[in-house]
């Protein structure tokens, strides 16, 4: 038997022509990236961002800040093609990931379901008859993100 539980279920997306990880939380409930990723992954960042009304967010780990919301358009790969999905993410200080988190709400949004059976399966799409299966890979308990 493959134990494949109590792990989280991440892949990959492209966004200004690199590839990031995502991990796709249930606990989480918008798109989520923390500024010192920002800070590593693309210059000028802080210029492209939206200020917003101040906002309380807290995780299990403690408060974080909340320092706006950044717009893009995000690619998920497909053997057909990217899949492309118009994101509009926060941007959180004291947030300790190597990559982006997607929470409930864009899952929902975009049709976003998990399956864990011998092996986890994500499909996309809002439309039952036309849901794109999606890879995946696990990261070890040593990977960044």
């Amino acid at each position: 038997m493959e134990y494949i539980h109590g792990t989280a279920t991440k892949m990959t997306f492209s966004l200004e022509n690199a590839q990031h990880p995502i991990i796709i939380e249930s606990g989480a409930h918008l798109l989520i990236d923390a500024r010192e990723y920002m800070e590593k992954q693309f210059p000028n960042w802080e210029e492209k961002i939206l200020p917003t009304k101040e906002s309380n967010f807290k995780s299990a780990s403690g408060k974080m800040t909340f320092i706006g919301i950044n717009i893009k358009e995000i690619a998920i790969p497909h053997r057909k093609g990217d899949i492309r999905l118009n994101s509009e993410f926060l941007v959180l200080e004291y947030l300790h990931i190597q990559g982006f988190l997607l929470g409930t709400d864009y899952q929902r949004m975009y049709g976003i379901d998990i399956y864990t059976r011998e092996k986890r399966h994500i499909t996309i799409s809002t439309k039952k008859e036309k849901k794109f299966s999606l890879d995946i890979y696990q990261f070890s308990n040593q990977d960044p993100l």
